[in-house]
């Protein structure tokens, strides 16, 4: 069993351990729920107040051309394309995932359209993100196509000749399993059908190679392991193959090829600008690109390979230790423990007691963790498949292998105790 003094050797030992110092995390704080919202980086907080008190108050409208507020887009999607596999020029930061999704999802109804109209089938994981479902209800309801919702294991076996657009999470957000993205955009293009990757548990988090897997679209969002703060703008990515074949639906003025002609027929922009729709929110991407600058620093460290590495290390740690240490407490593992199916976070679950219809506790136990300081969060479960979820996320720019130990120690005193059983913990807020 791993002890306390071999987690802070490994964290001795960690080529990556300078970047921690990149970020301000409160003191006596174990934070693993990165994968929902992302620390802030030291420089944000100074940056935002620059573009606010100098750019803002004295550049004005100015700031535009002068503080390069017009290409901010542009600049920050190619750092996020460094980070997705795909190459300059081919993303955008912009809006919230919910309406990128919604542009690149009809962009690849309108394809698929042109090419196969009979085909009048969206797939997707019946545990995909709900906003995900809920965007390609409304464009099913909308255009008359199918929703078909699948288990995981029936994806491949779904891909007929009836589907136009695969729609997947590289990562779920539940359970934190990985897709074979490669794979089954190669199994979706046997079939003729379009593909639609939502990145937001991935990237920044895990290696992705979207061009190389030859992906149609993806989408994901600035806030989680991008640490662009919250509701920080999302990021759009199109395959160049695909990307001027349609108008995306929100047609908005940022998104015109000259938006300062002002004229009143639409003209699309050239590229993934087509992409942009209305004027961006500056703030926000200033805060972001903070995030995105940490990742200039772990290239010097091996990048993204090199952070792929430590967090499958935390995890497996976390894995390991919940095994030996929180025995007989009723836990399970929903995250896959084989590294290429696992994301970077881990989810354990809990039963309910269905004989006595009691819950499962998993709620109350994350609260009484989070007063102890150690921040994860709860997913509930169905009462059928789906269990409630405990999910602890694993940042590898800041989180360390003695943070693992201790998050542990405290489940599992929080476990042996029973405090998870006091009132004030069973009490849910509006956010869990």
């Amino acid at each position: 069993m791993k002890t306390l003094f071999d987690c802070q050797q490994l964290d001795a030992q960690d080529p990556l351990r300078s970047l921690r110092t990149h970020f301000s995390l409160p003191e006596g704080v174990i934070y693993l729920d990165g994968n929902s919202l992302g620390v802030l980086p030291k420089t944000a907080a100074a940056r935002v107040a620059e573009v606010v008190t100098q750019e803002w108050g004295q550049g004005l409208i100015r700031s535009w051309n002068s503080a390069g507020w017009f290409s901010l887009p542009q600049r920050l999607g190619d750092k996020i394309a460094a980070l997705i596999g795909a190459d300059a020029g081919e993303v955008v930061a912009t809006d919230s995932t919910s309406i990128n999704l919604y542009k690149v999802l009809s962009a690849a109804l309108n394809i698929a359209a042109q090419d196969v109209p009979q085909r009048k089938t969206i797939v997707s994981e019946r545990s995909n993100f709900p906003t995900d479902l809920y965007i390609a209800e409304a464009l099913c309801q909308e255009r008359g196509y199918h929703l078909q919702l699948v288990e995981p294991e029936a994806i491949a076996a779904s891909l007929t000749d009836q589907v136009a657009v695969l729609m997947l999470t590289h990562v779920n957000y539940r359970t934190g399993a990985m897709h074979d993205m490669a794979a089954l955009t190669a199994l979706a293009h046997q079939q003729g059908t379009l593909t639609v990757w939502d990145l937001a548990h991935s990237a920044g988090a895990v290696p992705v190679a979207l061009k190389a897997a030859g992906a149609d679209f993806a989408i994901g969002c600035g806030y989680k392991y991008l640490n662009g703060g919250p509701g920080a703008p999302a990021f759009v990515w199109v395959n160049p193959l695909h990307t001027e074949r349609f108008w995306q639906p929100l047609a908005g003025w940022w998104g015109h090829a000259t938006p300062f002609e002002f004229t009143p027929n639409y003209r699309p922009a050239p590229g993934i600008g087509r992409y942009l729709c209305g004027t961006q929110p500056i703030l926000s991407m200033a805060a972001l690109e903070c995030g995105l600058d940490v990742f200039s620093a772990a290239q010097a460290l091996g990048g993204m390979a090199a952070l792929r590495t430590k967090s499958l290390a935390l995890t497996d740690l976390f894995i390991e230790l919940v095994e030996q240490r929180c025995r007989g407490h009723g836990l399970g593992l929903a995250t896959p423990k084989a590294h290429d199916q696992r994301g970077s976070q881990v989810c354990l679950t809990r039963e309910h007691a269905k004989q006595t219809g009691e819950s499962s506790g998993a709620f109350a136990i994350v609260q009484a963790l989070i007063a102890r300081g150690v921040i994860g969060d709860f997913r509930a479960g169905d009462g059928n498949k789906h269990k409630d979820i405990l999910r602890f996320g694993f940042t590898p720019l800041y989180v360390g292998f003695e943070d693992v130990w201790h998050a542990v120690e405290h489940l599992k005193q929080v476990l042996e105790s029973g405090e998870w059983q006091r009132p004030e913990f069973n009490q849910k807020h509006s956010v869990t």
